[in-house]
């Protein structure tokens, strides 16, 4: 039976405005509300990488599209405030580990006083009587303290991430809180956390991401390097998350009572680790794909083994989980072909949006 899910009619003629819109998630993001005719304003820096799906998807001539930094209030507020959004999608962040370690102070500015900025936003808006009605912020499975257990973290358990990105999402975690409820309690505005897990998908070409990795080893021609290949953790695609982010700012906007926090994983099955998960990219990709242990001495700490609980968002929303990890690595690697033979990148993106809303 198709599971429930968010209703692209209802985000027809709603403004959303998205942070971080030039980023993976948030291009994907992006095409996804265009496609349901939603009136799209993103704010965030330049595309990250190059070359960057932004700049391939066909999303930037259709939406308003501000580019700034999230620790930058003033200039935020003046296209938050134009915007008038209906719904806020925060995403933008520095998502990535060891660059938090290479420039922690940044990875703080960003990802704590960029979450107080868009709420600070959010707060002036509800004073002139203007606010969204639905606000999510997206954080991380990351945001919890770790002990490595078998076991998945529930969203009422202990927030510590341990490296500076981590840290810095859980600090995110507690500055939504503050705010909703110092500021937001009486339900006029709808604020929710999501903590997703690891996402694969195509068009994704960030540094220090094993499947870019892989994929930038076979347009060069070379044997992947692994660096942490027993390292566990809870891969899911790029569309899984996007999803239930806009399920629950839709029924958070529909009725205040689902406002809450929320983690997004995968299944038990689709806990992995790093070497089995590009076992499974070389034999998708086929063409003699291989791959090596390349561990580092004296590498920044990374977590071992993580893994969410996520029966309450299945309960509240009947959500599951739509494809595995076979089917995440084969949309994956057809991407990924697609976007080196120079092919259509914005038709495969919406063939890959409607072939997993129709699962």
């Amino acid at each position: 039976m198709k599971q429930t899910t968010f209703d692209m009619d209802f985000y027809r003629g709603k403004r959303v405005f998205v942070t971080g819109h030039t980023g993976f998630k948030g291009t994907w993001l992006c095409r996804m509300l265009l496609k349901a005719g939603a009136i799209v304003t993103g704010y965030s820096l330049q595309a990250p990488t190059e070359p960057n799906l932004f700049a391939l998807a066909d999303v930037e001539s259709r939406m308003t599209s501000v580019i700034g930094d999230v620790r930058d209030l003033k200039h935020l507020k003046e296209a938050f405030d134009a915007a008038k959004p209906d719904i806020v999608l925060h995403l933008a962040a520095q998502p990535i580990v060891r660059d938090s370690y290479k420039d922690p102070v940044y990875t703080y500015e960003t990802n704590v006083m960029g979450t107080v900025n868009v709420l600070e936003c959010v707060r002036q808006a509800m004073l002139r009587g203007e606010a969204p009605r639905s606000v999510l912020n997206v954080t991380t499975d990351k945001v919890y303290y770790n002990s490595e257990r078998a076991e998945g973290y529930r969203e009422d358990e202990p927030l510590d991430g341990f490296d500076p990105y981590s840290n810095s999402k859980s600090c995110s975690e507690l500055v939504t809180h503050s705010y909703k409820n110092s500021f937001f309690a009486d339900g006029s505005v709808a604020i929710s956390t999501a903590r997703a897990g690891n996402v694969i998908g195509g068009g994704d070409f960030a540094s220090d991401r094993i499947i870019p990795d892989c994929v930038r080893a076979m347009a060069a021609g070379k044997i992947i390097g692994v660096r942490n290949p027993h390292s566990t953790r809870p891969y899911q695609h790029v569309l899984e998350p996007l999803c239930v982010y806009l399920t629950i700012a839709q029924r958070q906007y529909e009725d205040a009572s689902y406002q809450g926090y929320y983690n997004v994983g995968p299944d038990d099955c689709d806990y992995v680790t790093t070497g089995e998960l590009v076992d499974l990219f070389c034999k998708c990709w086929g063409e003699g794909a291989a791959w090596e242990n390349q561990a580092e001495e004296n590498a920044p700490h990374e977590a071992n083994f993580l893994k969410l609980d996520c029966a309450k968002i299945k309960a509240t929303f009947g959500w599951q989980p739509r494809w595995h990890m076979a089917e995440c690595m084969e949309m994956t690697c057809r991407f990924s072909k697609i976007w080196l033979a120079g092919g259509e990148i914005p038709t495969e993106m919406d063939h890959e949006i409607e072939a997993f809303l129709q699962k």
